[in-house]
Formats: structure tokens, C-alpha cells, sequence
């Protein structure tokens, strides 16, 4: 009855649909590891909330006396909780463009925050609307407390280097690159930056300070699911399409079969 599965035209169509099914429940399984990475993600930012903030070099690695920037933070230190004390250098500001926080296009203010040792660190010190003279002037972003301040902020990895100039004493870029900013800068700084959380002295209320990021995980476990549910579809289209297949075979010849034994009847 299901002989004609080992033609091969059902052979070659077979051999489609198990490729077929196998990539799709690949793809399931690549989504379900976005999942768990992404939750991981999740994760790691509610325990940094809910913990107590680690010093700075506990987490990050300090640069050496010889390199203008240090080695990039651990994978496992993006999104703690840091904090750092020292002053901060507004001769040094970054005004970071075209960022979107809210859905609004603004400007993030990032400022080196020099240690005791000499080192200093990026600080993304909050987001603030464009100017309204035009995107290209400098924003209404307030002046950096003087003397002594003691951050906390979230560990960010450097972002993809982008061009960086100085106009008008600020420097400008649109990405947050530690390695392309320390050199325009007289220190050596720490690789990544911190996402400015709390501070004392208190923010001024004129920044926006940048939330952290929380993954959409469960978009990829449902995508996860889709391909599974697709993969499974796949291979029972197949056997729904050689079942239907068999019948009709089997239909003709039990028709054939009877028309035959009729025409004997007949010519008797």
C-alpha cells in the first residue's frame, strides 16, 4: 500500500522535509538560547537593584600605568551595580548625540569622574531634550556638581567606536566608546562606562536618567515555540500528504479489481 514511498520522487521529498523540519527545529533552539540569555539579562539587572553596590575595582579593571584605557569589564559585570568616588572634570564633557530615551531624540552627558589615583571613569550622567535653537547647538545640560561625588551607576560595555571631535570646548560623538574618547583625554580611564543611578550629591532634575535596558525574553521563546510548532507541521504534512496518496492508490485498484471480475462475469 505504501510502496510507492520508496520512489524516488517520495524519497527526494522525504529527504526535503527532514532537512526542512531539522533546520526549523534548530532555529527553535537558537531561539530558546536568546531566551535564556535574555532572561539571564533580566536577572542579573533586578539582583544588581536589589543588592548593595560593589566598589568600582572590586568589578572593573583598573588601566595600566602605560595604556591610556584598561581592559574591557568582565562579561559578567554588564548591568551590576558600581560605585566610585572622585571629581568630576566638566573641561572633559562628552555630549553624546541622537540618543533615545522615552521616545524622545536627545542628548546624553557623559563626564570623566576622576579618582584618587589619577584614572578617571566615563559617566553617563542622564539625557536631556536638544536645543531649541537646533540639534547642532549645545543642550540646556547643567553644570556637574564640584568637589568631592560619590556615584552609583550600572556597567556598560564600550559601544562600537564612532567619530569624536571637540567644538566649542565639548567633545562630541554619537556613540560611547571608551578606547576613541581616552584619546582626547589627559588620563587614563577605565574601559566601558557607568549609567549614572544615584548620586550624592543628588542628580539635578533637569537630566532624564537612562533606565537600564530589560530584554523582551519571552518574544523569543515564543518565536521558539512558532518553529517548533512549524517543524512538527512540516512532517505531518508529509504523512497526511503520503496517506492521502496510498488511499487513492488503493482506491483505483480495488476499482480496477472489481471492473475486471465483472467483464469475466459477463463474458460467461
Amino acid at each position: 500500500m505504501y510502496r510507492f514511498l520508496f520512489s524516488p520522487r517520495w524519497l527526494g521529498g522525504l529527504a526535503a522535509t527532514l532537512v526542512l523540519a531539522l533546520v526549523m527545529t534548530l532555529l527553535g533552539v537558537w531561539q530558546l538560547q536568546r531566551y535564556e540569555h535574555r532572561s539571564e539579562i533580566n536577572q542579573r539587572i533586578d539582583a544588581a537593584e536589589a543588592g548593595e553596590a560593589a566598589p568600582l575595582t572590586s568589578l572593573l579593571p583598573a588601566p595600566e600605568p602605560a595604556n591610556q584605557v584598561g581592559p574591557p569589564p568582565p562579561a559578567d559585570a554588564g548591568w551590576a551595580m558600581v560605585t566610585a568616588t572622585g571629581q568630576y572634570d566638566p573641561a572633559q564633557e562628552v555630549l553624546v548625540r541622537s540618543r533615545t530615551v522615552e521616545g524622545r531624540v536627545g542628548v546624553e552627558v557623559v563626564t570623566p569622574l576622576r579618582l584618587s589615583d589619577g584614572t578617571a571613569v566615563l559617566i553617563d550622567r542622564g539625557w536631556v531634550p536638544p536645543a531649541e535653537t537646533g540639534a547642532a547647538d549645545r543642550p540646556d545640560a547643567p553644570a556637574p556638581p564640584a568637589g568631592e561625588v560619590t556615584v552609583t551607576g550600572w556597567v556598560r560595555p564600550s559601544e562600537r567606536p564612532d567619530q569624536v571631535e571637540r567644538r566649542d570646548g565639548d567633545l562630541h560623538t554619537r556613540r560611547i566608546d571608551a578606547a576613541t574618547l581616552a584619546e582626547h583625554l589627559p588620563y587614563p580611564v577605565y574601559d566601558g562606562y557607568l549609567l549614572l543611578a544615584d548620586q550624592d550629591p543628588p542628580v539635578d532634575e533637569a537630566f532624564t536618567l537612562v533606565p537600564p535596558r530589560r530584554e523582551n525574553s519571552w518574544l523569543n521563546a515564543g518565536y521558539a515555540g512558532q518553529w517548533w510548532i512549524f517543524a512538527g507541521l512540516v512532517l505531518f504534512g508529509y504523512g497526511w500528504v503520503a496517506r492521502r496518496e496510498a488511499h487513492r492508490d488503493h482506491s483505483g485498484h480495488t476499482s480496477g479489481a472489481g471492473s475486471s471480475t465483472a467483464s469475466a462475469t459477463v463474458t460467461a
